[in-house]
């Protein structure tokens, strides 16, 4: 027996926060995920879709979450995110007017504990936040698992505050 429009739409009402939450796995931003569930339920009631019963419906709103998803990504990783004129003229007011010693010191003691971190350690760092990669890319290029990447990165963070946060006492220490 075929459903409904109102029993297609009532069921999906009913299942919403499963069906966004198929979205969002994907997505990882929740008003996408929203976005996306409006989309499924808009094609489901306008297309010339037929369900037979609960389980098609499910089955083909979670499919079609999913790919709704991937073709969100796809479109985002495509533009390009900018900001207005009068943000870049609010923070150029803000960077000529800040002091430019304690930025200054930071970045040259993050630059010296870079310098002495080991080479494979860099090579993360610069897939991962220069080269823009994702961790999944970075562990396929560097021939390692997924965790050993995150542990990795979670490290380096860490390593990198200790390692800034001593040498910017050091400095204060010699002044």
């Amino acid at each position: 027996m075929e459903l409904k429009s109102e029993e297609v739409l009532q069921m999906l009402m009913k299942w919403r926060t499963r069906v966004s939450a198929a979205a969002w796995t994907v997505v990882r931003d929740a008003h996408a995920a929203e976005d996306i569930f409006q989309n499924v339920a808009l094609k489901a009631m306008t297309r010339d879709v037929r369900f037979e019963s609960e389980a098609a419906l499910l089955s083909w709103a979670f499919i079609l979450a999913r790919r709704e998803g991937i073709d969100w990504l796809r479109r985002r990783q495509r533009e390009t995110l900018g900001l207005d004129d009068e943000l870049l003229g609010l923070l150029d007011q803000e960077w000529l007017s800040a002091p430019s010693h304690p930025s200054g010191a930071k970045i040259e003691a993050l630059r010296g504990c870079l310098a002495a971190a080991p080479e494979s350690a860099r090579e993360l760092l610069k897939l991962r936040y220069f080269d823009g990669h994702s961790c999944e890319e970075v562990a396929g290029r560097m021939g390692i698992g997924l965790n050993a990447v995150y542990k990795r990165v979670s490290r380096l963070h860490e390593d990198l505050k200790r390692c800034v946060e001593a040498k910017l006492a050091e400095t204060e220490g010699a002044a």
